[in-house]
């Protein structure tokens, strides 16, 4: 089961083949094999990014291993 990333919740919806809503937060979701992304939905329908709030220490390491 699904959980949302950012507050937990397992009422998520899928609107796409890789694409899920989160109605506890109103966040959407991209699932893309082992890769999550998170997007606040604007007011004007468009997607603004959330990755570098939720995989910060994720993207660190990324770079960290990427260096050596």
């Amino acid at each position: 089961m699904m959980r949302c990333p950012n507050c937990n919740s397992k009422d998520i919806g899928k609107i796409g083949s890789h694409q899920f809503y989160c109605w506890g937060c109103f966040i959407e979701l991209t699932v893309n094999g082992e890769k999550m992304s998170v997007y606040q939905v604007e007011e004007d329908g468009t997607l603004s990014s959330l990755d570098d709030l939720f995989f910060e220490e994720e993207i660190h390491q990324e770079h960290l291993h990427a260096a050596n």
